[in-house]
């Protein structure tokens, strides 16, 4: 049997793929043009793995000033050889009135969790379109998109402080298209509210609400932009964070309260005439803003010593990607917190503040052998634990197989 290219193969299966990069790919000429809703469902599986290399212990990995839960997704992953995040793709249409959607995470360590599984409608007309189910809400621009479609090996700084690397909820979510000439898109969401900074406790009401609001358009043939700012009002009940106290021991505290955070984004991007398949430059930048307000208890396991708290901090990201040839892509990103000054009441002589703010600068270069492959390489100083400085370097792999839908601008 002659051997057979991946494209030919997907020809002669009927099946499309989307590719990796925002490049458009091409139809050879003479074969059919296939939709992913001619399947039952449209099934993608994406591959990803490499190795990591950390100057500092990843199990100790923490973000001064900001105490998170011990499950958070948060630094650079495990050390040396693992298989990264990989994700099943599930889609089809349902009927003339809607449309399902599930993304399914296989963790590196053997763990299975839904990611998204939604059902969303294709027809109320007047640009308004309902999902229910989960998701990854659209606050920002970053929260939306699915791990292999960054720019980056990983999130945001804070990003990983303030939303717990990616907010996701179970809820609804409601979006109006309006009819303008300038792209403009509102959205509302109510949900469980049941990942960080919310706890998933047992209410009846909703435990989380968001709103979005997003505007763009183009400026002549080679430039385009996208800007956006949204909210996200959070409930906490009895949050377990962990967390190093005054006499420099991990404690485990306590969050009963109110967080609201709110979020700027903003995106440019050029290509000569448009055409972004042989060189294009991306500057992309969020700015971060986190009130928590409630009770906090100190030390559940002992003290257990309980007073007001409220804290404001902040964080910011700009980043920039170049496609200066096919297929090569190099990027910088720098990125900056700040914890703030939490008022701690009666428990601030057991907490301490930091002196300095966290920050992490990152340089990358992918390849991208063809629409379906990327590899790419990441160095990184993560000065996240403050005055100490982590030495990163991430090679990293990503592989499409399968029928998988385009991504978002």
């Amino acid at each position: 049997m002659k051997s057979t290219s991946i494209s030919s193969l997907a020809i002669a299966l009927g099946l499309t793929f989307s590719p990796l990069t925002y490049a458009a790919s091409s139809t050879p000429t003479g074969a059919a043009v296939v939709t992913d809703n001619a399947f039952n469902p449209a099934m993608s599986l994406i591959l990803s793995g490499g190795y990591t290399h950390a100057s500092q212990d990843p199990e100790s990995y923490r973000i001064a000033g900001f105490d998170l839960p011990k499950d958070a997704e948060a630094g650079p992953g495990t050390r040396g050889f693992s298989l990264s995040e990989s994700e099943l793709d599930l889609s089809a249409n349902i009927d003339p009135w809607l449309r399902g959607v599930a993304n399914i995470a296989l963790g590196s360590d053997n763990s299975i969790s839904v990611e998204n599984a939604y059902i969303q409608t294709t027809s109320l007309g007047h640009g308004l379109q309902l999902k229910a189910g989960r998701f990854f809400s659209d606050l920002g621009y970053v929260n939306s998109q699915h791990a292999h479609a960054w720019d980056f090996a990983d999130a945001p700084l804070a990003y990983q402080a303030m939303l717990g690397t990616q907010y996701a909820d179970d809820g609804v979510q409601l979006t109006l298209l309006a009819p303008t000439d300038q792209f403009l898109q509102v959205g509302i969401e109510l949900g469980r509210g049941r990942s960080f900074p919310g706890t998933n406790t047992n209410r009846n009401g909703a435990g989380s609400s968001a709103f979005t609001l997003h505007t763009g358009g183009d400026v002549g043939d080679n430039h385009s932009w996208r800007a956006g700012i949204s909210t996200l009002h959070t409930k906490a009940d009895a949050q377990e964070l962990s967390s190093i106290d005054a006499n420099d021991h991990e404690v485990i505290n306590a969050f009963t309260g109110i967080t609201d955070v709110w979020i700027l984004d903003g995106v440019w991007k050029w290509a000569p005439n448009g055409n972004a398949t042989r060189t294009n430059f991306k500057l992309q930048g969020e700015y971060l803003r986190s009130k928590r307000d409630g009770d906090f208890t100190y030390d559940t396991e002992t003290s257990n010593l309980t007073d007001a708290y409220t804290a404001t901090q902040s964080g910011w990201y700009l980043q920039g990607i170049y496609q200066f040839m096919p297929r090569w892509r190099m990027g910088l990103r720098t990125e900056r917190l700040n914890s703030g000054t939490p008022d701690y009441a009666s428990n601030q002589v057991n907490m301490t503040i930091p002196t300095d703010d966290a920050r992490k600068h990152t340089v990358m270069l992918d390849y991208s052998p063809s629409e379906f492959s990327r590899v790419r390489l990441q160095f990184a100083k993560d000065y996240a634990r403050g005055d100490v400085v982590d030495n990163q370097m991430v090679l990293l792999y990503q592989m499409s197989l399968g029928a998988h839908g385009a991504h978002s601008y």
